[in-house]
């Protein structure tokens, strides 16, 4: 995939930088089965109506593809590729020829429609989207999708352009280094696809205009300091005589917010 810079017939145009998928396939609505119904939240609650979460609200609506992020024995090849509305990651249309259906998964970068993929416990030919247990990929490798059990799904390193390294491995241990930095150890018997995810350009997009983060249901972010002093402890242009903080008086700058799980 490249980045595709616009004329700069407008404003909104001037700089943006849009993905060019002339390489993803446009009948992406044939798997009926695998489309599930959508409802967006909103940032609110179903039950009350109050923000949950700020800064979200409308948005057009989507529908989600239910991927296949399991771990049985299989052997496939990838028909062909889409794009995900509401995943960052592409995801492909695999035939499988253990039980001869269409199913959808997640993308592995550099593997394109006709290649063969082939998710098996014993296998130890590593190429790029197999998928094997942890024990059979070599310390050093580039991973993604690792589940936490053996037969746990998909639950780490799935967002676009993302991967992990296996740094460390024994008998029935193994530590894999997430693209947070954060160490995870988990078993040998996880499963793990090799390579990276799809969709490296991802984070170098340029939006170009306000309007296209309103379709992606964003709304816009205002400063503290902006606001009325009811709003936020920061309102009232005085900075509220005190360090930053978060609107519900929360340090925002030098102390931690992630409880240290290790003691």
């Amino acid at each position: 995939m490249k980045l595709k810079k616009l004329k700069a017939i407008s404003n909104g145009s001037r700089h943006q930088l849009n993905l060019c998928k002339n390489l993803l396939s446009k009948q992406n609505r044939f798997l009926k089965k695998d489309l599930l119904k959508y409802k967006s939240k909103a940032g609110r609650s179903l039950t009350t109506g109050q923000i949950t979460t700020r800064h979200k609200g409308a948005g057009c609506k989507k529908v989600l593809r239910k991927l296949n992020s399991t771990n049985f024995f299989s052997y496939s090849i990838v028909l062909s590729t889409f794009y995900d509305p509401i995943r960052s990651s592409f995801i492909s249309c695999n035939y499988n020829f253990i039980s001869c259906v269409l199913e959808l998964k997640s993308l592995t970068h550099s593997v394109f429609p006709g290649s063969f993929l082939s998710c098996d416990k014993y296998n130890t030919d590593l190429k790029l989207g197999f998928r094997t247990i942890l024990k059979n990929i070599p310390t050093g490798s580039i991973i993604n999708n690792i589940s936490l059990a053996f037969k746990d799904q998909s639950k780490y390193i799935k967002a676009a352009g993302t991967f992990g390294q296996l740094i460390q491995k024994d008998f029935k241990k193994c530590k894999v280094k997430l693209p947070s930095g954060q160490i995870l150890t988990t078993s040998t018997l996880s499963y793990a696809t090799i390579g990276l995810v799809s969709n490296l350009l991802n984070n170098q997009r340029v939006i170009g205009k306000a309007g296209k983060n309103r379709l992606l249901g964003i709304r816009p972010t205002v400063r503290g300091i902006a606001m009325n002093p009811v709003d936020h402890p920061h309102g009232g242009r005085t900075n509220g005589g005190m360090p930053s903080v978060t609107p519900w008086g929360k340090p925002t700058r030098g102390k931690p917010t992630v409880l240290n799980k290790k003691k």
